[in-house]
């Protein structure tokens, strides 16, 4: 997979859990418990080489799977984000409807 490129804003409670998601110019609302777990970021493809004292937020990233939807009677669609911690940037990484039909994938 290469660099992912599509950013997205998040909007998060007071636990930085997602609440609200702004995507192609729309507002989405998180509809379910959103899904987080931690993967390692390939860092060394992006820098060369790691500084001193920073650790986790470089070397560590949050993965987030939300579903969200426009307003109540809408679909629900799933989106994989990622949260880079060191920056605090939000990218998409995938988004996928309730019928299992890709919307959209940044590579």
């Amino acid at each position: 997979m290469g660099v992912l490129t599509e950013s997205v804003d998040v909007d998060c409670d007071a636990e930085g859990v997602p609440v609200g998601v702004r995507w192609r110019g729309r507002a989405y609302r998180v509809a379910q418990d959103p899904v987080r777990w931690y993967e390692r970021r390939a860092w060394w493809a992006e820098d060369l080489r790691l500084p001193r004292e920073r650790g986790a937020g470089v070397v560590d990233q949050q993965m987030w799977r939300v579903q969200v939807q426009l307003g109540p009677r809408t679909e629900l669609l799933t989106l994989e984000l990622v949260h880079t911690l060191d920056t605090g940037r939000w990218r998409l990484l995938a988004a996928t409807s309730a019928t299992g039909i890709r919307v959209g994938r940044c590579a």
